[in-house]
């Protein structure tokens, strides 16, 4: 039987998952989606397809994959659908087609444990770090009952802890078949079973580090699939640059330094001062942080000259040659002793490659790239590509495999573009040429939800619009008892928005307010859920970055979006800002060709957050007023979802009437903070 054949019959409303799947039933797009899935892999090609939120399109593509009868790959954005897809979607359907297929889950280094350096983790830290202990305690207990090896089946240890550097590897640490531990090693393992298997799920990030450094083993396990699959495609250029350049920074430079202090002593003890070689290398890292981050604003700097900008280049050469005088140093020990442990051979060749990339990063910037500093509560050096398409053309699409001939590529995504040809994300990705699907989403965003811009309202540049943003939010949030997330574009924004519902919210009368990183994301989304339960109080989440994507919360717990502003790439980002002059030089518009586009697609990710059932009903407020009132307004407000337009006051609160469970906190939906 053809594969779209197959896949055609599952799909029926008679078929396996009718019969098998209670809340499933028949959907057009999702057929259709699955139809064209099913049709590029019988043939071969890249098939590019948005799917529209409640799609189903996880589905669309996995169960074309699996009736296959070939190797398949598929990659996500995130760690957490990765595991969803692992844990859950794929086992269930291998359940309902009755398929006895292997399945594989591969991720990079940093998720899984690593047993020789577990072994040395306590002596690595420096001073009474009892939660630090507390927790390579768990993880040593952990180590006796696991068999993935994988971090994430640890809840306790949040993924930021400062102990996982400290209990895995990298690819500059590694020790490989020099390991004691090499027959036991986790990693291995992994990659072994993601060879012997039918289908391996793996992330965006672990997908370009090999194709950059060869080195997680996709780059072996890639000519032998047939089929793969890019979800969360949005990501992708994003991901991608940042791992087809070359990146240098203070975690780096920091965990060698820490590195050659275990190691140096303990194997090397008397045949070199090693304190001395330590101390040189931590004065030399100070002195770069100083210099790069200390006092700056958090973000990304530009680095168009000799030095980052704001960084006097003479003070910048004397603080490189710093750092390449206790480099060198630590190299020339290093080989001496390098034979005496394969340990210290390899901390040699670490010293090999930062001297290596210290000198790139010393040079004038090369033509055809962009380099930037990333200053937080560490600094980071990246040079990288504009976009991932000539690397995707040369060294991805036009592999073949074996007898089969071309491989089929799909990428899908809920938002990859604002027009029907995707554009910016096609050629971005350097997909001319590829099959482009939109499929609409099955719910009636006309019937379930309304958008509401404000007319009378300050521009967003002006100094009262945070404070007006939030006084909306207190009237429209306690009407409806919370329920609401409100979406700022920037840090600043957010922590305005969110300190002035604190003071209106303050006491025990009103609702609780939560704000991204006083606590984990999932924790902030666990709470926002249940918020309104049981009597507790209902609740307003403000947030910005990650929370304009993967966040589902359906049902009532969330009936009103609120987004600050339009959401247009900074343009002083130093990579924005090489991508605009790129197409200027093109003789393109870089406004109505990059940032109008790119707005459009952000705010359509964020308002995605609003509608995510059938039942779900709900309010999207924009609190800019030039979504209405300027020419490319129009072109971003065509790809939103066809939602009921609310024009006046009066109308947008005869909406909140509208919506379940009235406040109960006795505050008056017409006072403000």
């Amino acid at each position: 039987m053809a594969l779209q054949e197959a896949v055609g019959r599952v799909f029926d409303s008679d078929g396996l998952l009718a019969q098998a799947v209670d809340e499933f039933k028949p959907r057009a797009g999702q057929t259709a989606m699955a139809m064209a899935v099913a049709q590029t892999m019988e043939h071969g090609g890249a098939l590019v397809v948005e799917a529209g939120t409640g799609v189903g399109k996880t589905f669309a593509y996995l169960i074309p994959a699996l009736l296959s009868g070939e190797r398949a790959l598929v990659s996500t954005a995130t760690k957490a659908l990765q595991d969803q897809l692992f844990g859950r979607d794929i086992p269930r359907l291998l359940k309902v087609l009755g398929l006895p297929l292997r399945v594989a889950l591969l991720k990079g280094r940093s998720s899984y444990l690593c047993l020789h350096r577990m072994e040395s983790a306590r002596q690595s830290l420096f001073g009474n770090e009892a939660v630090a202990l507390r927790h390579i305690a768990q993880v040593e207990a952990w180590s006796l009952v696991t068999r993935s090896g994988d971090l994430a089946e640890i809840p306790a240890l949040d993924e930021r802890s400062p102990v996982i550097p400290l209990v895995t590897s990298t690819r500059e640490n590694c020790l490989g078949s020099r390991c004691p531990q090499a027959s036991a090693c986790h990693v291995n393992l992994a990659r072994r079973e993601a060879m012997a298997a039918d289908v391996v799920v793996i992330n965006h990030h672990l997908f370009f580090a090999d194709l950059n450094v060869r080195e997680s083993g996709v780059a072996e396990l890639l000519p032998s699939v047939t089929s793969v699959v890019f979800d969360e495609a949005h990501q992708l250029n994003e991901i991608g640059v940042q791992f087809l350049g070359r990146q240098m920074g203070s975690g780096q430079l920091a965990g060698f330094s820490r590195d050659l202090a275990a190691r140096g002593s303990q194997l090397a003890l008397g045949v070199a001062d090693w304190r001395a070689l330590v101390e040189s290398l931590e004065a030399s890292i100070a002195a770069l942080h100083q210099l790069c981050g200390s006092g700056a604003r958090p973000g990304r700097r530009g680095w168009s000259l000799e030095s980052p900008q704001g960084v006097d280049a003479q003070v910048w050469q004397q603080a490189l040659d710093g750092m390449g005088t206790a480099l060198a140093a630590a190299q020339e020990v290093l080989t001496h002793v390098a034979e005496m442990s394969p340990e210290l051979a390899l901390l040699r060749d670490r010293a090999d490659s930062l001297l290596e990339s210290l000198r790139e990063f010393a040079q004038p910037v090369p033509a055809g790239v962009v380099r930037w500093m990333d200053v937080d509560q560490h600094f980071r050096w990246v040079q990288t590509p504009l976009d991932i398409s000539q690397a995707m053309q040369a060294r991805v699409l036009g592999l073949a495999v074996g007898d089969h001939g071309r491989k089929s590529w799909i990428f899908t995504s809920a938002t990859l573009g604002h027009d029907a040809k995707m554009s910016l994300f096609v050629e971005s990705c350097g997909l001319q040429g590829a099959q482009v699907l939109q499929v609409a989403s099955p719910f009636d965003h006309a019937a379930q939800a309304a958008l509401y811009i404000p007319r009378n309202f300050p521009k967003p540049n002006e100094a009262s619009h945070s404070a007006c943003v939030a006084a909306l939010v207190a009237d429209a949030a306690t009407a409806i008892g919370g329920r609401t997330l409100v979406l700022t574009t920037t840090l600043r924004a957010m922590r305005a928005i969110g300190d002035a519902l604190r003071q209106y919210f303050s006491g025990d009368a009103g609702l609780d307010v939560l704000v991204q990183g006083q606590s984990p994301k999932r924790e902030l989304v666990e709470r926002f859920s249940s918020a309104g339960t049981d009597g507790s109080k209902g609740c307003i989440l403000v947030a910005s970055a990650s929370f304009w994507e993967g966040i589902d919360i359906p049902g009532d717990a969330l009936q009103m979006v609120v987004i600050d502003k339009l959401p247009f790439a900074p343009p002083d980002d130093p990579l924005v800002q090489a991508r605009a002059q790129q197409l200027e030089s093109d003789g393109k518009n870089p406004f109505q060709h990059y940032h109008v586009p790119q707005a459009a697609i952000a705010l359509k990710q964020g308002a995605g957050r609003l509608i995510r059932r059938e039942t779900d009903r709900g309010l999207l407020v924009v609190c800019d007023v030039r979504l209405a009132q300027m020419g490319y307004g129009k072109k971003i407000l065509a790809a939103l979802p066809p939602m009921t337009r609310l024009e006046t006051e009066d109308e947008f609160h005869a909406a909140l009437l509208s919506l379940t469970r009235p406040s109960t906190t006795g505050r008056s939906p017409t006072s403000g903070p």
